[in-house]
């Protein structure tokens, strides 16, 4: 599994969720299995957001995507948004 986590600063977090919500770029069509919103308790002006992937392929297109839509609202909805390419190494419960 494959996981793109975003993070970035956020005018609005509600404001931020409903643009989320709208779901921009298709999320099941660009091959999100599962994502996972965050928001810190001590910073309720941050946004975190991990998106799973079957494959490394599907998490990069997404990427790709995440930044033409981010050149289009950053300032607006988000700010210095940062993402990284992780891959699931283990995933088990204690």
């Amino acid at each position: 599994m494959h996981v793109l986590r975003i993070e970035h600063p956020v005018p609005s977090f509600d404001g931020w969720k409903k643009a989320f919500d709208r779901d921009p770029i298709g999320r099941k069509q660009m091959g999100v299995r599962r994502y996972r919103v965050f928001q810190p308790v001590d910073d309720l002006d941050f946004a975190a957001v991990d998106l799973e992937f079957d494959s490394a392929a599907e998490a990069e297109s997404c990427r790709s995507a995440l930044i033409r839509l981010w050149g289009r609202v950053e300032g607006s909805v988000m700010r210095d948004p940062r993402v990284r390419k992780l891959a699931v190494v283990e995933d088990a419960a204690p």
